[in-house]
Order: C-alpha cells, then sequence, then structure tokens
C-alpha cells in the first residue's frame, strides 16, 4: 500500500503542471516544482535523481562501477530546466512536421540538436509525451500497438532547440528504416546528441546493437536512456542497470558514461533528462 499511495503521489505530482498550464498561460513551474522538493527526502531523491536512489541498494564495492554524478544538477538547476520546457506565449512548444527523408525535413530557423532513437515498443513515444508533459498542447500520439511511430517527426521547443522523434526500429519498422535513419544521423551537421532508448526490462537487444554500432561509425556524441523502471523489481533493475553499464564502459567511445533511468508513469527521472537536454543544448542558465 505505501508503494501504491507513492506511486499516486508522484503522479499527482508530475500532472500538476498540466492541469494548472491549462488553466493560465503564466503559470510558473516553480510552483509545481516546489511541491516536489517538499517529499521525503527518500522519496525526492527517487524521483529525482533514480540512479542515485539505486546506489542505496548496491554493495559498496559495485558503486564504483556506476558513473552516478558525472551529471549531478542541484534541484534549482531541475527547476529551470523546467522551464526550458513549459510552454508560455513566449516559449512555444509545438509539433512542427514530419518527413520520411532527410530532404523532406523542415527548414527550421533555429537550432535542431536532439534526437530520440529505439527499438519498437520501447516507450519512446511515451517519454517523449513524460517529456513534453508541461506543455499539454503538443499532441504526441502514444499507441499500444509497436512501431506506431513511420516517420521523423519534430518539435520545436521554444527558440532553445528542436527535438525529434525518429522511427522504432525492429518490429514493424519502416521497410527504408536504415537509409532514412542512417542518412539523417550521418548528414544532420546540427545534430547535438543521440538519445538511444534501451527497455531496462529486456536490457541491450540485437537490434539495439545495430543502432549502438551505428552512433559508433558516425563517431556520434550519444546517450543511453533507459525506460520502463517501473516495471521491473529493484532486484532485476539494479542487474540490468549494472549489466548496461558495464557494456558501455567496455564496449562503447561515443556514449555518454553515465545512464538515465526513466518511467513515464511515475515520471522518475524525467527531470533530470529535461535538465540533461537543456544543459548540452545550451540552455541551462
Amino acid at each position: 500500500m505505501a508503494a501504491a499511495g507513492l506511486r499516486l503521489s508522484l503522479l499527482r505530482l508530475s500532472e500538476m503542471p498540466a492541469a494548472l498550464g491549462r488553466q493560465s498561460r503564466l503559470y510558473s513551474t516553480s510552483h509545481a516544482f516546489a511541491e516536489v522538493l517538499q517529499l521525503p527526502k527518500v522519496q525526492q531523491t527517487k524521483l529525482l535523481y533514480p540512479l542515485q536512489e539505486l546506489e542505496r541498494h548496491l554493495a559498496p564495492d559495485a558503486r564504483s562501477d556506476l558513473h552516478l554524478r558525472v551529471f549531478d544538477p542541484s534541484p534549482e538547476d531541475l527547476a529551470r530546466a523546467d522551464e526550458v520546457f513549459t510552454a508560455t506565449a513566449r516559449n512555444r512548444i509545438d509539433y512542427v512536421s514530419s518527413a520520411v527523408r532527410l530532404d523532406h525535413a523542415p527548414d527550421i530557423p533555429w537550432p535542431e540538436k536532439v534526437c530520440f532513437i529505439g527499438r519498437s515498443n520501447v516507450g519512446k513515444s511515451s517519454l517523449i509525451k513524460a517529456l513534453f508533459s508541461l506543455a499539454p498542447e503538443v499532441e504526441v500520439r502514444v499507441s499500444k500497438k509497436p512501431g506506431h511511430t513511420k516517420k521523423m517527426n519534430f518539435f520545436r521547443v521554444g527558440k532553445h532547440f528542436t527535438l525529434v522523434d525518429m522511427p522504432g526500429y525492429g518490429y514493424r519498422s519502416p521497410e527504408d528504416f536504415v537509409e532514412m535513419v542512417e542518412t539523417y544521423l550521418k548528414e544532420r551537421k546540427n545534430l547535438k546528441r543521440t538519445f538511444l532508448l534501451v527497455d531496462s526490462v529486456v536490457g541491450i537487444q540485437n537490434n539495439d546493437n545495430i543502432a549502438i554500432e551505428m552512433c559508433e561509425e558516425f563517431a556520434l556524441p550519444y546517450v543511453m536512456v533507459l525506460t520502463k523502471i517501473d516495471r521491473s523489481s529493484k532486484g532485476h533493475l539494479l542487474k540490468q542497470v549494472l549489466q548496461i553499464q558495464k557494456f558501455v564502459n567496455t564496449q562503447t567511445q561515443g556514449c555518454f558514461p553515465q545512464l538515465f533511468p526513466v518511467s513515464a508513469v511515475t515520471y522518475s527521472g524525467i527531470h533530470l533528462l529535461r535538465c540533461f537536454i537543456a544543459n548540452i543544448t545550451g540552455n541551462l542558465r
């Protein structure tokens, strides 16, 4: 019952910005974030810094294997990053257009800097919707069927950056997926970071290895985001995190050393991921 209560409270906190945003365009995210800071320390850490929360359950000799604080923003930094993702009259956040080929991509006057890529059914659309929860008017379609995203979808985040939702690979992926994605990753010069999503329940799969090899081959800086962390027991999640961290430490060169576990259900890790995106795009001031 305690776990269910915590989950409900986190959901209410995560929904608060969206609800208030519909009531007033003058809403400031600081009000909702102040509520987060009132949570007990353990619950607050679980919501804001999920990897550090997992650290409590590791044996001392295993903690050195994880890169927990390569990116370690303060709660004040997290609050400032939330403002970047909050839609206002001056900070428009919306869907721009879709494209099946790079030459069909919109001619956007502001920097296009981050893209999200992952296996079909990894929860990519759900994660992007959670990131945009402070801009409730943004339409991010989430389907129960894997392989729903067939095109590159472009979202504008104010004048700060553009976020690109790439088609999922694997099951029901577009026939020209490799050509579409490889061309984009290889030729898009203003791409700041690629976020590669891995299902934390099943870990790195063969299809994920293909995407990882693509990022490594093109010398792209990328980040591994572990989705669906609410679906695993603590022990299983720890096992997967340690295995994936070992892979990153020993098998990659271009991957950011710190993992980003997230849940689009409880919003655990969402504030931290927003903050990392704001930081790498030069918007965390």
